[in-house]
């Protein structure tokens, strides 16, 4: 159901409700007010016929007459006077007797002096009238025709209000519904034109109520996703041009190749060359497997407690072999037994470090990277340091761009991947990676990953 109609109909039902207590409130007051006001005139009636019994001294005939000839016209107010023994004096109708009168009535109006009650749809009211210092008991009973026909008349005109205003209710409901969610409609009209293609267009958002919110909200999503789109288009260009280097390379080297008989010398100059950009191709195939593993959902990467400075030693053997140049050292800040837990993945952690070795030992002057592990009470700090020409301010905040190679790039081979790939994994684990440099003074990376809690 549309949010247009589902609020007509929770208003019209809620108006609904709110009208029929309204008139069923109206209704039964009216029905206590008329049911108090006939018994106050049920006793006027009988006290009236008892004066004009009593007092007046108008024979039973007389009065019998009167109420015989009222009768034909209106509901007649029919009225007995008894003694308090049970003795009847007086009867409008005796052949009529709507109420029936006994022996418990009398005895119950003498002690209560009035009592009020329905015989049928009949309201008797029973009174003691005090003559001369005698105690009578004066009855009158009536049907209150008119008094039913007004209530019954309210009841019909209340019904038919009751349905008139919920039509024009529910008519007024989807009115003002379908204005108030006019600027949905256009905001949804909108967002049906914008997709992969015209990420650029947004939507308006003016105004201060919630849905200028709401369209704010979405604005800065679509930005989000035109970032993530473009930076999509450049990583796959970027991907095709490292990819299609060292390829090209492959296919010239193995054609040339196979042009003409070469001897053997030639023939292994062609298979080295041909290795070492497969080995390019290799490297860069790993890395950007485990770029997309870091950007995985951490809730799908299995996390346990490792130890840091395992990890470290690993990655330095792994790093120093790969490259016999390369030395690497490792030096730890406070006590040396102290065990360095954090929570993390051990494979993601060990590339994030071999990357930043290599990254110092490629160029440092010496081709040496110096490591310090120092140890706080809520996280490990490890700093990566090199004795190389540092990088440029320029430079220097483009560093975890993908595939951004800075000026420094003609100092040695890469690919652009390794600190980008080595920042997802440090944000990965709730980390930081951060970078200190200046003009030949070297460079020094500094990680910081929370320890592990028991």
């Amino acid at each position: 159901m549309k949010i247009k109609n589902r609020l007509s109909l929770l208003f019209t039902a809620l108006t609904a409700a709110i009208l029929l207590i309204f008139a069923a409130l109206i209704y039964v007051s009216a029905a206590t007010n008329r049911e108090t006001e006939f018994y106050k005139s049920l006793k006027k009636e009988a006290i009236t016929k008892a004066n004009l019994f009593f007092n007046a001294k108008v024979d039973s005939k007389t009065l019998q007459t009167i109420y015989l000839s009222n009768r034909e016209v209106l509901n007649e107010v029919e009225t007995a006077i008894y003694d308090t023994s049970f003795t009847l004096l007086y009867h409008d109708a005796i052949s009529i007797d709507a109420v029936k009168e006994s022996q418990q009535m009398i005895n119950s109006i003498r002690n209560k002096n009035l009592i009020e009650f329905y015989q049928k749809d009949w309201q008797v009211v029973g009174l003691k009238y005090t003559f001369e210092g005698k105690n009578y008991i004066v009855i009158a009973t009536a049907f209150d025709q008119y008094g039913y026909s007004k209530l019954k008349s309210l009841g019909k005109n209340s019904l038919i209000m009751f349905i008139c205003a919920i039509i024009f209710i529910y008519a007024l409901g989807r009115f003002f519904s379908k204005k108030a969610l006019t600027p949905i409609v256009e905001m949804n009209d909108k967002a049906k034109n914008i997709s992969a293609t015209n990420l650029h267009l947004r939507i308006d958002s003016t105004g201060k109520d919630e849905l200028a919110e709401l369209a704010k909200t979405f604005n800065q999503m679509l930005e989000r996703l035109e970032q993530s789109f473009e930076a999509q288009k450049d990583f796959v260009s970027n991907i095709s041009h490292e990819l299609r280097t060292p390829l090209s390379t492959i296919i010239t080297e193995l054609q040339l190749a196979v042009i003409r008989e070469r001897n053997l010398e030639e023939y292994k100059t062609v298979i080295h060359n041909v290795l070492v950009d497969s080995q390019k191709l290799a490297k860069l195939s790993n890395s950007l497997l485990d770029f997309a593993k870091a950007s995985y959902d951490p809730s799908v990467i299995t996390f346990k407690e490792v130890r840091l400075d395992e990890i470290l030693l690993d990655a330095q053997n792994q790093v120093m072999n790969s490259d016999k140049l390369f030395t690497i050292s490792l030096a730890y800040e406070g006590n040396i037994d102290e065990e360095r837990f954090v929570k993390g993945n051990e494979y993601l952690l060990k590339t994030a470090f071999i990357n930043l070795m290599e990254n110092a030992c490629k160029f440092s002057i010496d081709k040496h990277c110096s490591i310090t592990i120092a140890i706080q009470q809520d996280s490990s700090i490890l700093q990566f340091k090199d004795k190389g020409i540092g990088i440029s301010e320029e430079d220097l905040h483009k560093i975890f761009t993908p595939f951004y190679r800075g000026k420094n790039k003609v100092l040695a081979d890469g690919n652009g991947i390794g600190l980008p790939l080595t920042k997802k994994i440090v944000e990965l684990h709730h980390g930081t990676i951060s970078v200190e440099t200046g003009d030949h003074s070297g460079t020094t990376f500094e990680v910081i990953l929370p320890n592990s809690k028991d």
